[in-house]
């Protein structure tokens, strides 16, 4: 009697399953990610962005289920390691100039307000931004204690400390420490798109809060991403005049920043209205166990380019 050749082992996309007996969803952290990687680097041939990213994630064990309104956003720590990006020339941090990060109340979680010797406050649409740090080093679980430093430009374009008519302000700056579940959240206003760069959101992570007093403890340095729908529809509300005409000229492929993947892992996810204000999400997975590769002031890549609001930044201190 002939013997039936037992059973092939299990696959998914040509991949075999580390745990055969289990749901797809259920292989562990080390198989979703070398999945979700692959994916991305296939999509990124077709420049497919971060939410149809996150659609195929979800996809991924061939049920029904629709992705969820933060898909996009959940490819940040479910992909790997947030993309290290330029600080820019406007940190804030002390490696260009000011250091915002020694001053006391630098840790606030509402960050329209200048503080400490300077008064003012920065207008624009109401902005809540959402961030979740994982710890890549520790299977993934929520980061907490790290410190987050968030900063932006105001609604005209400019960076407070640096650019012309607002060095006398320290606003849309300022640290959070992640809670248990490496949460953070920061009330805001929706930045502006300045000549040549998409609309973003500059972000450092630190181990912990005694860590901020100097730059060079960053464990991540990036930028979030915001969708061009909701920029489109807090750019055509009063004050945000010179953004309309600034984003027609540029795009998520061709920034000089997330233009080498479409902004995938970066690209955050907005809900809301122009009203009632928006909320803009981003899961953001760091490994303490890599060394960054690209933070710190780089004149010329981002921050403000030739021409925006402010023009260079001041040289950085001799000593």
């Amino acid at each position: 009697m002939t013997t039936a050749p037992p059973d092939p082992a299990p696959t998914f996309e040509g991949r075999p399953l580390p745990r055969p007996g289990d749901e797809l969803v259920d292989q562990g952290l080390a198989f979703d990610v070398g999945t979700l990687l692959s994916r991305r680097r296939l999509l990124g041939l077709f420049g497919v962005g971060a939410a149809t990213l996150g659609l195929a994630a979800c996809g991924s064990d061939g049920g029904t289920a629709a992705a969820s309104s933060t898909s996009s956003s959940a490819s940040g720590s479910a992909g790997g390691e947030i993309p290290d990006e330029t600080a820019g020339p406007y940190p804030g941090d002390g490696s260009n100039g000011p250091d915002v990060l020694e001053q006391a109340g630098i840790v606030r979680s509402d960050i329209r307000d200048s503080f400490g010797e300077y008064s003012g406050t920065a207008e624009g649409v109401p902005m809540t931004l959402e961030l979740t740090v994982s710890d890549l080093a520790d299977g993934g679980v929520p980061f907490e204690g790290a410190a987050v430093y968030v900063w932006h430009c105001t609604r005209e374009g400019g960076y407070s400390l640096y650019s012309d008519g607002i060095t006398d302000q320290n606003y849309l700056r300022g640290v959070q420490v992640a809670g248990a579940d490496g949460r953070v959240t920061f009330t805001s206003v929706f930045p502006a798109c300045y000549d040549g760069r998409w609309p973003h959101v500059h972000v450092e992570v630190y181990p912990d809060q005694a860590s901020i007093a100097d730059s060079t403890t960053a464990i991540a340095t990036s930028q979030v991403a915001l969708p061009q729908d909701a920029c489109e529809a807090v750019y055509a509300t009063a004050g945000y005049e010179t953004s309309v005409a600034n984003l027609s000229r540029v795009s998520l492929a061709g920034d000089t920043v997330f233009g080498d993947d479409g902004g995938a892992g970066q690209l955050a996810t907005v809900s809301g209205s122009v009203s009632g204000g928006y909320t803009v999400r981003l899961a953001m997975g760091v490994d303490t166990t890599t060394t960054p590769t690209d933070g710190g002031a780089v004149p010329g890549r981002d921050g403000a380019p030739s021409g925006a609001p402010g023009g260079a930044p001041p040289a950085p201190p001799s000593s």
